[in-house]
């Protein structure tokens, strides 16, 4: 079946994930400056979350562009990783209020670990899809930064025993080793053009 579905409904929750994520956000009472200090770690979190949905909105997108057909693991691995990232505003609430414990960075961490497994699992039901997906193929290649995002985020859990704030800093490095968009499907596809012509 086409993915014009797929992508909308995705899209969708994606959407929905990032409301609900923000209305979690309380406005402070006081009307000062001052009345959001205690408030940054709250907000930090949300930036943080909010940055990793965007990042997985637009590689999503940029997946089921080359994506012509999908079947019905393709649908059920996209679902894996929606659940997955529908715990993004838990997470987020509970680190984001205990900015100082252990255990809800671990939990923030795990989600994004998961999240990173489900994406990976999307591509690869993908590519496994009758008629396979030289484009894609292609553009993922060995997909060292997909990997190497899944050590830092099991390197950021395992950090929560010895000091969670390092935890907070791999999982920074982790947004911004992606926040730059990922254009190898991009280049697969100009080159592809290229070669046509």
């Amino acid at each position: 079946m086409p993915t014009g579905r797929l992508e909308a409904f995705s899209d969708g929750v994606i959407a929905v994930i990032i409301t609900i994520m923000v209305l979690e956000l309380k406005a402070p009472e006081e009307t000062e400056w001052r009345a959001l200090h205690p408030m940054l770690p709250t907000l930090m979190a949300y930036v943080l979350s909010f940055v990793f949905l965007g990042i997985y909105w637009n590689n999503h997108h940029h997946l089921l562009h080359v994506t012509q057909r999908i079947s019905g693991g393709v649908m059920w691995a996209n679902l894996h990783l929606l659940f997955w990232l529908s715990l993004v505003p838990f997470v987020t609430a509970w680190m984001g209020e205990h900015e100082e414990a252990a255990v809800p960075a671990a939990a923030y961490g795990g989600v994004l670990l998961m999240c990173g497994l489900a994406f990976t699992i999307l591509v690869r039901a993908i590519l496994g899809a009758p008629g396979g997906n030289p484009v894609l193929k292609a553009a993922v290649g060995r997909d060292v930064k997909g990997w190497m995002s899944l050590v830092l985020y099991s390197a950021g859990i395992l950090f929560t025993l010895v000091d969670h704030r390092i935890s907070y800093l791999l999982y920074v490095a982790v947004a911004l080793m992606w926040l730059i968009p990922d254009r190898r499907i991009e280049h697969e596809i100009d080159d592809g053009k290229a070669g046509a012509r």
